[in-house]
């Protein structure tokens, strides 16, 4: 039994024809920096500033549901003017492998 080559052209046809179809779809990588851009509220709990540090109660965040957790802050001067129990907006995002506060809006 032989195999049976086909064409090229009929084939670079059908791949040329799905590359417009292939660059429009998002990809994930750019659904999860809209995601982390989204911003939720928050309440800060406790300030850690040996370990650049800050615990939030937070709402949903990136797809995670509420919880009270610690997050590393992307510029350790906002340590400075924090305050526990206050009222934040905010959004995290993965840097160098940990959650980390990347966005801070005052209500």
């Amino acid at each position: 039994m032989r195999l049976r080559l086909l064409p090229a052209a009929p084939l670079a046809a059908v791949l040329l024809a799905a590359l417009p179809a292939i660059a429009a779809e998002p990809t994930a990588h750019a659904a999860h920096a809209t995601a982390a851009q989204a911003l939720t509220d928050g309440v800060v709990k406790k300030i850690d500033k040996a370990a650049g540090r800050v615990t939030l109660t937070h709402g949903p965040l990136n797809g995670m549901p509420g919880m009270t957790m610690a997050f590393a802050v992307k510029d350790p001067a906002w340590l400075d003017t924090l305050k526990p129990g206050e009222r934040i907006r905010f959004a995290a995002d993965t840097v160098n492998g940990a959650l980390t506060v990347v966005k801070i809006e005052r209500p």
